[in-house]
């Protein structure tokens, strides 16, 4: 996106400092919200093995993507399949944008043995609900569902019985970034939109477009509707996307501090550097 990834920013702060203070004992702690870099850092947490996997990009494209595997636990990054660094500039555009990539890498970590799948949800170059993840699983429509958020809103049936039925007895978890719903003036399209892309007006329709979505998908078996989850307007609404397959939406910055023990490193620190994204 533009930017460095926590890996870099920790090791040029570092480096920075060890010039200053050469005797300096430096313990470097790279953090991710689980948008980009939430694979690596989770990897290199839990000494997890990577896996990678050619999926489908954003825009349709091949693109190289890894997943990492702790025992049954596979950690996904969804910006690594529909993150805004694998659009150019000039081609970004979050009506045509997919999520596809995004159900490939699940359905490649359950043929792995995952039977929890953790998906790291920040970053993404798309505003599709997760419709193209829910396709990649079988999910089925009168047009299709991998074509980005605008076509939405020419759909006329939806049928996500055969994703759920494809994740059946996985165990899915929604690590977000954000917890904004999927609509409205806090939801998907009207908060990031913009920033991928689509001009103020896009963003009313695509926000359109989510809820005409939503409502022909309807409620969870459970009587719960996602769409107006904390999270659900994760990744361009991925999070909805989850939440409809039986998902749970956690922190995804909490999930990275639990893993790297973070509380333990901080209370054995006598100093802590830190920062953030804006």
């Amino acid at each position: 996106t533009g930017t460095l990834n926590a890996v870099q920013a920790a090791r040029a702060i570092a480096d920075g400092w060890a010039r200053a203070a050469p005797t300096d004992q430096l313990v470097l702690r790279p953090m991710s919200d689980g948008g980009p870099g939430f694979v690596p850092v989770v990897a290199a947490g839990l000494g997890a093995q990577l896996r990678e996997v050619e999926v489908l990009g954003p825009l349709g494209e091949r693109v190289l993507a890894t997943f990492a595997l702790d025992g049954q636990t596979a950690y996904i990054e969804a910006a690594q399949a529909c993150g805004l660094q694998l659009v150019p500039p000039d081609r970004r555009d979050p009506g045509r944008t997919t999520t596809f990539g995004v159900g490939q890498l699940v359905l490649a970590a359950i043929a792995e043995g995952a039977t929890m799948v953790v998906v790291g949800l920040g970053g993404s170059a798309t505003n599709d609900a997760g419709a193209g993840l829910l396709s990649a699983l079988g999910a089925e429509a009168d047009r299709a569902l991998d074509s980005g958020g605008r076509s939405l809103a020419r759909l006329h049936s939806v049928d996500i019985a055969p994703a759920r039925a494809a994740v059946a007895g996985v165990t899915l978890i929604a690590a977000t970034d954000v917890d904004n719903p999927l609509l409205g003036l806090r939801g998907a399209a009207r908060n990031y939109g913009e920033q991928k892309g689509a001009s103020p007006s896009e963003c009313m329709d695509l926000d359109a477009a989510l809820e005409h979505f939503a409502g022909l998908v309807g409620r969870r078996p459970d009587g719960k509707d996602p769409a107006v989850a904390l999270g659900a307007g994760a990744a361009g609404g991925l999070g909805y996307a989850l939440l409809q397959l039986g998902g749970e939406r956690v922190p995804g910055i909490r999930t990275v501090m639990d893993i790297l023990d973070l509380p333990r490193e901080i209370a054995d620190a006598d100093l802590v550097v830190t920062g953030e994204g804006c």
